[in-house]
Formats: structure tokens, sequence, C-alpha cells
């Protein structure tokens, strides 16, 4: 993995886009330390997903449906 100084990316913000956008993983670094990894989106599947992709992984409880405690209500709407 390739290192960029937060410097550098302050020098020239397009020239770091490209090189991430033609696939290069940067760690970044401010003086010697690494503060974030930048790394390319991986390439999205086109289409629509199979069904039942998360078949099992987990159930919706029985109460799912139910009001929200008043409580936790509240707390939502800022009361």
């Amino acid at each position: 993995m390739s290192t960029i100084s937060v410097q550098d990316i302050q020098r020239d913000p397009a020239d770091f886009l490209h090189r991430v956008a033609a696939g290069e993983a940067l760690l970044v670094l401010d003086g010697h330390r690494a503060v974030a990894e930048v790394k390319p989106l991986g390439v999205r599947a086109s289409g629509q997903r199979p069904w039942g992709l998360a078949s099992g992984e987990f159930t919706v409880p029985d109460d799912f449906a139910a009001p929200l405690p008043d409580g936790l209500l509240n707390d939502f709407e800022g009361r």
C-alpha cells in the first residue's frame, strides 16, 4: 500500500482522487502518524440481488410492529 501525506492531498486533491479511482489504496499520513486508509469502492454488481440472499441470517421478533414505549417514542420526537 502506498502512502500519501495530508499536505500532498491538500496540494493536489484531484491527483489524489485520480489515484484512488485508478485502483490504488493509500495510507494517509499526518507527519509520521497514519490517520486513514483510503481505497477504491468495490465494483457494484449490476442487476437485482438474488431473492433470499440472507435467508436464515436473522429473524423478525414477534413484537416488531408493536407500538414503541412512551419514553423511547418521546426521545425520537424530541419531547
